[in-house]
């Protein structure tokens, strides 16, 4: 009987943009929240925080893991760690929800879905020695057989759901610059369904929202805390209008004096007011997928936004003086190294205060995925690199080393020696460090990542062959145990 539960969300392998501000997600420390108020004793670790220690996970009755999918391998990894112990471990999150028979291969249980109600139902029936054939979004091997249970419908009502306990999180929350980034969702759900996104297939097209006095008691909790910084989790904040107005309203009224960020569409400038009114309410930067330029593209992935929707978005977001963090893609089968190359001078051209030029990737769990499968079109199968930064697939107008070097030659030239300088001569000092941090940033990336650029290279060059290749970054979390003491 569990009465010890440790939680937690492995690291990701690569290097991003996003690197050295350790943000958690909000499952894991969710989950122990709920956990901790049934009775049990609950620890979080965000290894983006604080390293997992293998002596740590003997302090616990059950290990609780939430993957994504690049974060997958390290989470099967530390759940056979778990299974060599005979420490009991459930895995959850997208990648176990929509891989499930795969990570049953290294775990006792997969909850699917969203897991608070599930989780609590488990924990009550293997506590009372009940039977869990009737938990809902479980699944698990009975006598050789994979069983999935049903699921649930997602959560109707979030405000049942209390607010997180980041005090919970060994190592505390991560200081940046002096400063605390805290997550806050408002959300759940996304009403659109691009090709390549999970969001839609996890949480369903349903826009499920916190009432707005849930939210604003979430951020009360920290308005005090110096240096304090929100992002908003949300897929899409402003997907409600009237909803996002009466939030805002509402934060100004509070008195809530935090900055803060989030993720919008192209679309949110179609309502000026709204904007002024974001900028007013402490709006500092708005990541937004634009995705590409080129319409076509727009049009296959179903991302319903036009080029003019995205130039419209940018000048009236430059004249609210919000950063904006521009979010492309490359990699569709519609896309050409002209197009892609006219998306890099596109954003160099209106000045974006920093941008992703992400790869296309076929996560699990996406229209995408199911299509590049059925096309014998996915190259790897390491979920390590399914991290947005590499080619894990045949495209259609590049070699798989054409099109990333698409990708580094598009970070090179926006995060330039020669657009530092012009920062540095203005005096805008935030975009400098962010100039300086990317340019750097991508050759690390390019040094960490030598032997995967030479495969993708000779799969490239290879004319009288055809040339299958595995790749697979090595996870020894013996060796890491044993750096990590020694430090």
């Amino acid at each position: 009987m569990p009465q010890k539960i440790l939680f937690v969300e492995p690291s990701a392998p690569g290097l991003h943009i996003f690197t050295k501000f350790a943000i958690p997600r909000l499952g894991s420390l969710l989950l122990a929240t709920i956990v901790q108020q049934k009775g049990y004793t609950c620890d979080v670790v965000i290894e983006d925080i604080k390293p997992l220690s293998l002596t740590m996970l003997k302090e616990f009755d059950l290990v609780a893991i939430s993957t994504i999918t690049p974060t997958a391998p390290r989470a099967y990894a530390i759940a056979d760690k778990c299974r060599e112990a005979n420490i009991p471990t459930i895995i959850g999150g997208p990648h176990a929800t929509f891989c499930a028979d795969e990570a049953l291969n290294h775990t006792d249980y997969v909850i699917r879905g969203e897991a608070e109600e599930a989780l609590t139902r488990f924990l009550d029936a293997i506590s009372s020695g009940r039977d869990i054939r009737g938990i809902p979004n479980l699944s698990y091997r009975h006598n050789g057989v994979t069983v999935h249970n049903p699921m649930l419908p997602c959560i109707s009502d979030l405000d049942s759901l209390p607010h997180p306990d980041f005090r919970l999180i060994r190592g505390g929350m991560k200081n940046i610059l002096k400063g605390t980034i805290i997550p806050v969702q408002t959300s759940r759900g996304c009403p659109y369904d691009c090709t390549f996104c999970s969001v839609t297939a996890m949480f369903g097209h349903k826009y499920r929202f916190f009432s707005t006095n849930y939210v604003i008691e979430e951020l009360l909790r920290h308005n005090e805390k110096p240096g304090s910084f929100i992002f908003f989790y949300d897929d899409h904040f402003t997907a409600n209008r009237k909803r996002t107005y009466e939030l805002l309203e509402k934060m100004l009224l509070n008195n809530i004096r935090m900055k803060w960020s989030a993720q919008v569409r192209a679309d949110v400038a179609r309502d000026k007011e709204l904007v002024k009114l974001m900028k007013r309410a402490g709006c500092q930067t708005l990541f937004i997928g634009f995705e590409s330029i080129n319409p076509e593209s727009l049009t296959n992935m179903n991302k319903r936004q036009t080029m003019l929707e995205i130039e419209h978005s940018i000048q009236v977001l430059q004249e609210n003086k919000i950063a904006i963090h521009g979010m492309f893609v490359f990699g569709f089968d519609e896309d050409t190294p002209d197009t892609c190359g006219a998306t890099i001078k596109f954003a160099r051209k209106h000045n974006l205060d920093s941008v992703q030029f992400l790869l296309l990737t076929p996560f699990p769990g996406t229209h995408l995925y199911n299509q590049f499968e059925r096309e014998n079109r996915i190259l790897f199968r390491d979920w390590g690199l399914y991290d947005a930064h590499h080619v894990t697939f045949q495209p259609k107008n590049f070699s798989p080393f054409d099109l990333q070097l698409m990708q580094i030659k598009g970070h090179k030239k926006f995060y330039s020696r020669i657009r530092l300088m012009r920062h540095l001569l203005t005096f805008k000092l935030e975009q400098s460090v962010i100039n300086i941090y990317a340019h750097r940033l991508n050759k690390v990336w390019k040094k960490i990542n030598k032997p995967y650029i030479k495969l993708i290279n000779l799969i490239n060059k290879s004319k009288d062959f055809k040339i299958s290749a595995n790749i697979q970054h090595i996870i020894d979390l013996d060796k890491e145990n044993a750096s990590n003491e020694a430090i």
